[in-house]
């Protein structure tokens, strides 16, 4: 029996980047190999594993591991995009563009002519019973995502308060029915935890008491890393055998000036024709630092005033 179970694995960090790296290695150690619908031909077949990965303090500093494939100004781009929604007018399957967002999901999921804010059902829900069961929000749209190209990643979000020594903590558990661990994991699990630091800020005005994050935990069914950049993950495990922990995570001030320009990036819509919406312009504006507001467009700002 321990063979079978080899493929699940159970990682658990004090802090975001510490169980991120453990979980990828530990992917990588103890995946089982299989093929995927997105090989090209001579690709190696991914390693894959079942993953739960338990973050007992998922702000803590420092926050950022400096391995992530993307930079940091597309990490806060993503962020924005998971909470605020910024690339929701993107969404238009039948124009060839995207089938759906998570912000769209959790913060506007439509059936039929109803649409449901789920984060705030949740937020109401926590604020009047704490320790409620029900207080979770889902993505899959079973109509729609059996059937399309890239049907979301997020299932769901399950959220909780509870109180240690005195002190009230929001928990928050999701489940991912796949995962990209290597290129995608730790940009979910930092924009994830943002929306729960959200969440329990909602809720601590509601209920006019703090509400602190609690820990984090990440489910993914299948945790992966695709054969196709193996050459690069090795070049990743070679750099943690190499180097210490401290120098592979940075905190997150250090990186201000790159989280900023990434929301410079968003005001001045340098990535697509799609045109800004209005609140999004406007919430940017007031977010970037009045030393750099010197680098906006001046056509986006006239949209706002």
């Amino acid at each position: 029996m321990n063979k079978i179970l080899d493929s699940v694995i159970d990682i658990k960090g004090e802090t975001l980047p510490e169980a991120w790296e453990k979980a990828v290695i530990e992917c990588w150690d103890k995946g089982d190999l299989f093929k995927t619908e997105y090989d090209k031909e001579g690709d190696p077949e991914s390693r894959d594993c079942t993953a739960r990965i338990s973050v007992a303090n998922p702000m803590a500093e420092p926050r950022i591991h400096r391995a992530i494939p993307a930079g940091i100004e597309d990490l806060e781009i993503y962020n924005q995009e998971v909470l605020y929604g910024v690339h929701n007018n993107w969404i238009a399957p039948e124009e060839g563009r995207w089938e759906y967002t998570y912000n769209e999901r959790l913060f506007d999921y439509k059936v039929k002519e109803d649409t449901f804010n789920q984060i705030q059902i949740v937020i109401d829900k926590l604020s009047e019973v704490p320790f409620t069961r029900r207080a979770q929000a889902v993505t899959w749209q079973v109509w729609q995502d059996n059937f399309c190209y890239d049907p979301a990643c997020l299932q769901r979000m399950w959220f909780r308060i509870v109180e240690r020594d005195g002190e009230k903590y929001l928990n928050m558990n999701i489940t991912m029915r796949s995962n990209d661990a290597f290129k995608a994991a730790f940009m979910n699990m930092y924009a994830f935890t943002e929306l729960q630091n959200f969440v329990a800020k909602e809720i601590s005005k509601k209920r006019m008491e703090e509400i602190k994050v609690g820990r984090y935990v990440h489910y993914a069914d299948s945790f992966h890393i695709y054969g196709s950049y193996f050459n690069e993950f090795e070049g990743f495990l070679e750099r943690c055998k190499s180097t210490d922990f401290s120098s592979r995570v940075i905190d997150t001030e250090s990186v201000r000036y790159f989280l900023d320009s990434g929301k410079i990036t968003l005001f001045n819509n340098t990535q697509t024709d799609i045109e800004m919406e209005a609140h999004h312009l406007e919430r940017l504006y007031k977010e970037i630092p009045k030393n750099r507001q010197n680098e906006l467009k001046m056509e986006q700002i006239d949209k706002i005033f």
